[in-house]
Order: structure tokens, then sequence, then C-alpha cells
């Protein structure tokens, strides 16, 4: 713990919390409108973590997912400002909001939040003169989203009581999925169910445990299922309270979750290197490594979707960095082998094509051929060739109709071949994964044990590709936000027995707890090996119910010696 309050002097104070002030209330256990809520697990899952963590640790874990971390951790972009200058700014947009009972700490005191918890609060509902309460039930996702302090919009509204009208106070309740006689996980109900607010209401113990704060309709029920936008009920009292940072200081902070920013540390990236960030969506830690260079060298950011690429490129600009580069590339196809180039998009010249015959009729009466005169220079030629007449009139509708649903977002995309091997100083791989460390969350049971070990396997292919761009005496930094062994320590133990030229690396900061050693035998035989004992402290493992109070999460850092291969 020390540690981590050295670490967070020596970077001059660039990242702190905030907390709600406000005690945590004690809850009625006999009050039916309590939130109190059961995590569901796969059996086979639930057997497996069991045996990973123990009955009791697990346990302890499954009820902190369901709750949210009771501090927001901020990033500040030091190439723009400072932390002293950022809580300066935002206490006083606070003041000005009335949230006068939210703290600013500095990171190197908060390590520790004893008593500045945001709730769970008890919350005053009202009697409605001895009649059920007006509720709306909600989405899963949508209450996961409220916890963390948004506002209920009209597409996460499920049901609703009858005749509740613009203005009305609600009970607000989630909807989680139950088991079904299919076998499968699910909602029993329709969207605009009508609630009756009696034991009679088949929805009513469903719901119990399950009451996430009380709200004011901001439209009448037939609104609410009518519309397809806009806020369905405006949050008064949450269960939950946390500050909302929605479009805040652009550009000078980030919402970013602790175990996010050490990673970026961990990696150590240095002014001047070339760095690759191999799934880099949203780009939180893309933006973080560009900060920690000093805005000096190139990082590499690339994602498999346009406009998650158009978010990183958005949000760097907003942050005003310019040593980011972004691809659209799938992370398992980042090797490019033989004369291909690394720097360059998919893209050929196709200045000296000719004008094919079919333009000059022009297509269903539009005027094709000016048309193509005017971006002749983007058509795409393919080994030489001259384009088909099915690829130029697919152009050529693209050019009248649009960019199209995949490029909304407006901007250029550059495509990528791959990277050439031995081509990074340093990558980053925060793969994706079952996200089980993720909080608040108020259901676990789609996942399988089938599930997790596919997971395994993708990023297993992904840090095959991360061990083939790295350079000789480069880094490699595995990250995830799951809590399960598989993907996390069970990668450690495949990249060490196969790379021989691997090892793990002592990691600065170290904040996070140890790994597990040992290994797990699955009830159908299956062995999976985790880390080895002396290895247990080079990994950063975040407990979700450890004092630190984050989500649960994981860092590997290997030193990479001559290859062999």
């Amino acid at each position: 713990m020390q540690k981590g309050r050295d670490f967070i002097k020596a970077i001059r104070r660039s990242f702190f919390t905030f907390h709600s002030n406000t005690s945590i209330s004690q809850m009625d256990q006999s009050t039916r409108y309590r939130y109190s809520p059961t995590l569901k697990w796969n059996p086979m899952v639930e057997e497996y973590f069991i045996k990973a963590y123990g009955a009791d640790h697990f346990s302890r874990i499954s009820t902190a997912l369901t709750r949210p971390s009771c501090y927001s951790c901020i990033r500040v972009n030091t190439l723009k400002s400072t932390s002293d200058a950022i809580i300066e700014k935002l206490l006083e947009i606070f003041k000005e909001r009335g949230m006068h009972d939210v703290a600013v700490q500095e990171s190197s005191t908060t390590w520790e939040p004893d008593n500045c918890c945001s709730g769970p609060h008890a919350i005053h509902y009202g009697d409605n003169e001895g009649k059920p309460l007006k509720e709306v039930i909600v989405s899963r996702k949508c209450a996961e989203a409220v916890l963390r302090g948004a506002q209920v919009y009209v597409p996460g509204v499920l049901a609703c009581s009858a005749h509740v009208e613009r203005g009305d106070a609600v009970a607000v309740s989630v909807a989680v999925e139950q088991y079904g006689l299919d076998g499968g996980w699910g909602v029993a109900m329709t969207r605009g169910t009508v609630l009756q607010g009696s034991e009679e209401d088949p929805y009513y113990f469903e719901r119990d445990g399950f009451y996430i704060g009380q709200a004011t309709a901001m439209m009448s029920r037939a609104g609410m299922f009518r519309v397809t936008e806009g806020v369905a009920v405006d949050m008064k009292e949450r269960v939950y309270r946390l500050p909302s940072f929605y479009d805040l200081l652009e550009g000078e902070i980030f919402l970013q979750n602790l175990p996010s920013i050490i990673t970026a540390h961990a990696l150590d990236p240095q002014p001047g290197e070339r760095i690759l960030d191999m799934c880099a969506a949203p780009g939180g830690k893309t933006t973080a490594i560009a900060s920690l260079m000093k805005d000096k060298g190139e990082v590499v950011a690339v994602d498999r979707s346009h406009n998650k690429v158009l978010g990183i490129q958005k949000l760097a600009a907003e942050m005003g960095l310019s040593c980011i580069t972004t691809y659209k590339l799938d992370a398992l196809k980042s090797v490019c082998h033989g004369a291909e180039s690394d720097s360059l998009p998919n893209t050929c010249s196709a200045e000296d094509a000719r004008t094919p015959d079919l333009l000059s009729t022009g297509i269903d009466g539009f005027d094709a051929k000016l048309l193509f005169e005017k971006n002749f220079n983007d058509l795409q030629l393919k080994d030489g060739q001259y384009p088909s007449k099915a690829e130029l009139r697919k152009r050529i509708r693209q050019l009248k109709n649009g960019p199209g649903r995949n490029h909304t977002a407006g901007g250029r995309v550059e495509k990528s071949k791959g990277f050439s091997p031995n081509s990074f100083d340093r990558v980053l791989l925060d793969a994706p994964c079952s996200a089980l460390g993720l909080r608040p969350r108020l259901f676990a049971g789609e996942d399988t044990i089938d599930s997790l070990r596919s997971n395994a396997k993708y990023q297993r292919r992904m840090f095959d590709q991360a061990v083939q761009l790295v350079r000789p005496g480069g880094v490699i930094v595995y990250s995830t936000c799951t809590i399960n062994p598989g993907e996390n320590e069970a990668l450690v133990r495949y990249a060490l027995d196969k790379y021989e030229f691997l090892s793990l690396a002592s990691q600065h900061p170290k904040i996070g707890g140890p790994g597990l050693t040992g290994s797990c035998q699955l009830s159908d035989g299956f062995v999976e090996e985790w880390l080895k004992p002396g290895e247990e402290n080079l990994v950063q493992r975040f407990d979700p119910s450890s004092d630190l109070d984050t989500i649960g999460f994981f860092i590997a850092k290997f030193s990479v010696g001559p290859k062999n291969i």
C-alpha cells in the first residue's frame, strides 16, 4: 500500500478520486423496497470459481460485483492542465450544481476509502396512501448504467404501472434474467407490460431486493412506449449516489478505472518509442500511454470496428495528442509477412485508370459520369487491373446514397494489412475477455465453462501475434477486466511454457494483489495450470472485494529476451 502512495507522489498527482461524503444508511431488511441483489451464475462456473477462490471469498466477490465502486477515478491530461487546476474547476462545478457532499482527495491518500461510500442508501418511496406504489421496471443493462450515475432513457424501460403521468413519483426496479424451461436465460416480460403492484402481479417477487431508487416520470406511460428516445424518468433518489462526469472538462480529464491507469504505467512507455495498442477501443489506455510518452514517439492503436477507431481518433484530438496513429485491423491479423508495408493503408492509386463506358449513361437517372470524374481518384484497383463494373456500380451507389451505416460517425479510417515482426518496442494487449470483473453487475448466468474456454483460446491467439510483433529486448503487457483465472493466470502459464525467451517482469506501481498459484481440475477432468510458486507476486490481480474497491482486473508484464524463433 505504501508503494502505491509513493508512486502517486512520483507521477505528480496526475489522477485523483472523488468520493461522496454521505455516510452509509442502514438498510431496513424487512422492507420490500430495498437493494439487496444476489448475483446468479451458471452452476458449473460457480463451482469452478469456488474451487479457485474458496466459497467465502467468492461470495464476497459476487456481492462486491453487484455494487459500483465507492469512488470515481479521474485521469488528468497533464499535457493540458494540472491536478490542482482540475480540482479547483471541478469543485466549483459541483458547487454550482448543489453537490456539496462531493469530496476530492488526491490518489496518494485514497487507497483506503474508509467511510466514503456512496451507498447503499435507504430510499423513502412514500406510502402512497396505502395503495401500491407506481413503478417502472427497467432492463438490467439500463439499471447497471443508472447505478453508475446515468438517467433512465426510453429504450431502457420494460414495464410500467397503469395511469402513470408526467410528474408522478415512481419506484424504479430492475428486471433480471431468469432461467427458463428451455434451458436459457431471459426476461419473462414483454416491453410495455402493465404492472399491478400487488402480490398477484407475476413479477412481484422477482423485483424483491432489486429497487434502485425513486424517480419522477418525465412522460406518461403511453409516451414511454410510443417515443424512441429521451429521458423516461428522472432519478431523484438513488441507492448509490455518484457524480456525473458526462461532457465535463472535455480534453482535460478522462474518467478511468484505477487498474486501467496502472496498466499504462506498468507498460512504462518512453518518449520516442514505437508502441502498439492491439485492442485499443475506446482509447483510454492509448491516450494514457501517449501522455506518459509526452506525445513523443508513435502509439499505433488498432481495432476491428470502424466506428470505434473513429472514437479513438476523436478522443486523441480532444486531448491534443498527435503521436497516435489509428488503423482498422483485426488483432488476430496483426502480423504481416513478406514485402507488404506496415505503414500504408490497403489502398492503391487509380490515377492512370480510364473511365469505363458504362458511366456515360448514368445509373437510375443519376449523373454518374460527373460524380465519377469528381471522385475518380478514390476508386481502387486490384492487382493493377481496372475495377470491375460491379465494383464501379457499388462505388457509385455509395457516392450517391452516402457512406452507409458503418460510417455514420463521419471521418476516414485507414485499414492496415498488419505490421512487420519485431517492429514495436512495447505492445499492450488489453484483451477482449469475459469482462466478469466489471461492476456493477446484476447478472452473470450467460457465461459457461465452454464460453470461458473459448475466450482463453482467443486470447492465446492474440498473444501469439503480440510476441511476433515486439522486438527482442522489448515488453509485452497483458491485461483483462475479468476474475476468471483461465483468462489470466492460465494465459501467463501458456506464455511462459511456450516462449522460453519470455519472463515475467516486475511492475511499477505494484498496487494489486498476488496471482493464483497451482492448478484446478474441472468437473470434466480438464486440468487448468496457473502460476508456479514465486511467480504470483510478479503479476497484479485486482480483487473487487478488497479494500481497494476497484473492478476485477489482471495485469501481467513480460520481458522479451533474444528470440529463437
